[in-house]
């Protein structure tokens, strides 16, 4: 299975970028960088300067504690958040139970969700996951993941001919899912669009 590990050489990088990508609004102390990472403190330190000189993560003090958070101006921050996505929460979890869950098509993150930002509308997806799924697998895996959110999260699951029917008759809700911000977790985009 593919990994962020394959494309960034440092393993507490890889660590780092999971770490900050995973909820981008988090600012961490560098204790507790050193916690989530299980890496040497020095190394967590050295890691973060390479990552600020690259311009990836911005620092400011508290007190007596620097605080990190990963820059969304960074030129490959919708990149690297795209294989975070892939590479870690619910996103792995699907990826890797993806025998389990039906034949799938597709699986679609929103921005938003992926951001963890704020909903501005409550009715709207956060998941869309297109084949033939297999519920009860689907449903644990998002409830273990509503678990760690403390958050409540809205899927929806359609059967591909559904998906392509209301696609072409330009359903508002289909329609709203594909002019939005989205992650493709599984499946190829261009045709998850088209």
């Amino acid at each position: 299975m593919a990994s962020l590990a394959d494309f960034v050489v440092s393993k507490v990088r890889v660590k780092l970028l999971k770490v900050l990508l995973e909820n981008p609004k988090e600012m961490y102390h560098v204790r507790g960088l050193v916690r989530r990472t299980s890496e040497e403190i020095n190394a967590v330190r050295r890691e973060l300067a390479r990552m600020e000189e690259a311009g990836m993560v911005k620092k400011e003090p508290r007190g007596n504690r620097l605080y990190y958070w990963f820059r969304v101006e960074y030129g490959f921050f919708p990149e690297l958040l795209r294989l975070v996505a892939k590479t870690t929460g619910l996103g792995f979890a699907i990826r890797k139970n993806r025998g389990k869950l039906g034949k799938v098509n597709f699986v679609m993150f929103s921005g938003e969700f992926v951001r963890h930002a704020e909903k501005k509308d409550k009715d709207k997806v956060d998941i869309l996951v297109v084949g033939d799924v297999v519920l009860p697998e689907l449903a644990n895996l998002v409830r273990a993941e509503e678990a760690k959110r403390q958050i409540e999260i809205n899927y929806t699951p359609m059967t591909k001919d559904e998906f392509q029917f209301r696609k072409s008759r330009r359903d508002p809700f289909v329609l709203g899912i594909l002019t939005s911000s989205r992650v493709v977790i599984l499946g190829d985009e261009e045709e998850f669009v088209n």
